[in-house]
């Protein structure tokens, strides 16, 4: 794909439909809505209704994290104060930096599925023995809420880190410290006034819920694959229905996720569009799965052996900038 051809691929695109475009005011609208009744039956005690309420909210949270993946690249918001502003305050409740995350999913664009590749540690390192990438990936599916913010913690701190920057630096202690400032004061809240309930239902059981479906769809997206192109280190899901394009919608088309690897500065809305680069040019690129349960199938049949990235195969994977510098990508 050169640039002169999605140039001219871009200028023929329609806009994208007006739902689309407002795909996260109407997830975030639709979950404090959630909220608000699960508080409501929850005072009341009505714990059939307070259940599926809980479960409703666990994946309206999903998608707030897709968003904060979306303002990670600015592309939340056009002000973009409002997009750093909607980045640190889900980063607070995700117990993420902001900065950190944007930081590191950087270098995941930069060295996709290569050993450089941070967020998915430790899948890409073929040195890596098989019982610690199976216990890695069950931590992550399960409690992915810890888990993940450990991965890239661990980016921050361990040794050789990848983000030196000194202000970059500066600034990720800070929204650790503002973090760890509002979650003393939510806790201490909910100690005096006494209402843990509430904090377990509509906080932390579908925030825990969230974070492992999150960590499911990033393994969906990744785990298992070993191909040297992004098509072949990624899968993405065209799925038709009015119930499977009604998913993708509240997961911000993040499903067409080999399209916003090939091309990051696309907005969620635009992904669709340009589904045509999902398509196969070499022989170890498949074409995208056509339902969420074939995706799923084809994951769990990698698990017991997960790994990332076609240095398992002993092939050297070019990595973004040298694409670029190759009129490649």
């Amino acid at each position: 794909m050169n640039s002169a051809t999605t140039a001219e691929a871009e200028t023929d695109t329609p806009e994208p439909h007006w739902l689309s475009r407002v795909a996260f005011p109407v997830i975030a609208g639709l979950f404090f809505l959630t909220q608000a009744s699960l508080v409501w039956a929850l005072y009341r005690d009505n714990y059939w209704l307070v259940v599926p309420l809980a479960l409703i909210a666990s994946h309206l949270m999903h998608g707030l994290l897709i968003g904060f993946h979306e303002a990670s690249h600015g592309l939340l918001r056009k002000s973009r104060l409002l997009n750093e502003l909607d980045g640190i305050i889900i980063g607070i409740f995700s117990l993420m930096s902001f900065s950190l995350y944007r930081a590191a999913h950087q270098l995941h664009h930069a060295y996709l599925a290569s050993e450089r590749d941070e967020e998915l540690w430790p899948f890409v390192h073929p040195r890596m023995p098989r019982w610690a990438r199976v216990g890695a990936a069950m931590l992550e599916l399960t409690m992915g809420m810890f888990f993940t913010p450990f991965l890239f913690v661990r980016t921050f701190l361990r040794k050789g880190s990848p983000i030196r920057n000194k202000k970059l630096r500066r600034r990720i202690w800070i929204e650790f410290a503002i973090t760890a400032a509002a979650w003393a004061a939510i806790l201490a809240a909910d100690a005096l006034l006494g209402t843990w309930k509430y904090f377990w239902w509509t906080y932390f059981i579908p925030a825990w819920l969230a974070a492992n479906m999150q960590a499911l769809r990033k393994y969906v997206e990744h785990v298992g694959l070993t191909g040297a192109t992004v098509n072949g280190s990624t899968r993405s899901i065209v799925a038709e229905g009015w119930l499977a394009k009604f998913v993708c919608f509240t997961l911000l088309h993040e499903p067409y996720h080999g399209v916003h690897h090939w091309r990051s500065g696309l907005t969620h809305p635009e992904l669709p569009q340009h589904a045509e680069a999902l398509e196969p040019t070499v022989p170890e690129e498949r074409p995208p799965f056509r339902t969420y349960s074939a995706a799923l199938r084809d994951l769990f049949v990698n698990l017991p052996d997960p790994r990332v990235g076609a240095q398992w195969l002993g092939v050297t994977r070019t990595t973004r900038q040298e694409m670029a510098r190759q009129g490649l990508n």
